[in-house]
């Protein structure tokens, strides 16, 4: 049993809980399920400090315990699931069991091969051959429409050329948060990349709130240089979240989880 002060355990999970939640919302697809998941993990190392490994890195340390609750109860969506967490689960049997984990660990997270293995409790060439797996299952298993909301042109160029090397097709690209809205409501994409500040001081958040208010089942992706501002547990938030500056990696691993979450009925069967 550890002797380590509460409040030192405390900080070091302060410290990277929100890349948590992050990872937990992307998995699940919602900033309200992830979280859950977020919190039972909080409550598991309340219970019994000992299982924090005190071996690792604080960050690995905190997400096995995570990934011991999430392979034992979380991984897959219940069967009495309907509309798009059952899309969801009908793209997720396809794919290789802990394929998409290792992909967010590793791109999504930057953790190492090394410490993605200690996550998931595998070899660390397993990770590998697990990320290298979801690629391509991923790349054969989904297609959609991406709408670009971004007012800085090389950064809209940029995710613009990754998500059509992913296969996806943009829609288009909005400036500010009244094009924004009428792109999506004329292009009716499945998926939303979106920046937060935009070229008109308008807000890339107002611009989404709109959008799914009527259209709930539509995933969003947030790029920011501060996604901490957006992983609090606060409060609405986004399930999915890229840092600036972001890596190619980065990118195609968020969009391909989106994209399982999408209500779209052409993605590929």
């Amino acid at each position: 049993m550890s002797t380590e002060q509460p409040q030192d355990l405390t900080s070091k999970i302060g410290a990277n809980l929100p890349f948590l939640r992050r990872y937990a919302r992307a998995l699940t697809g919602s900033q309200v399920e992830g979280d859950k998941y977020a919190v039972a993990a909080l409550e598991a190392i309340l219970s019994d400090t000992s299982i924090f490994d005190h071996e690792a890195s604080n960050k690995v340390a905190l997400f096995k315990v995570f990934h011991s609750i999430w392979s034992t109860s979380g991984a897959t969506f219940s069967d009495s699931e309907t509309g798009v967490a059952a899309k969801a689960q009908k793209h997720l049997a396809r794919l290789t069991t802990g394929t998409r984990e290792a992909l967010l660990l590793h791109t999504i997270e930057e953790m190492s091969f090394d410490d993605v293995a200690s996550v998931l409790d595998i070899t660390s060439g397993e990770s590998e051959k697990l990320v290298d797996i979801a690629y391509i299952e991923m790349a054969k298993s989904l297609a959609g429409r991406v709408m670009i909301i971004e007012d800085e042109a090389i950064i809209a160029m940029d995710l613009e050329a990754i998500v059509a090397d992913m296969g996806h097709a943009v829609t288009g690209i909005a400036r500010t948060a009244d094009a924004a809205v009428k792109l999506f409501n004329s292009e009716k994409p499945h998926l939303i990349m979106s920046d937060i500040q935009l070229a008109d001081g308008s807000s890339g958040i107002d611009a989404v709130n709109k959008i799914v208010a009527d259209n709930p089942d539509t995933p969003v992706i947030f790029i920011t240089a501060f996604p901490e501002r957006l992983l609090t547990g606060e409060g609405p938030e986004p399930a999915f979240l890229i840092s600036k500056p972001y890596t190619e990696e980065q990118v195609r691993s968020a969009v391909s989880q989106a994209m399982f979450f999408s209500s779209t009925e052409t993605l590929k069967a």
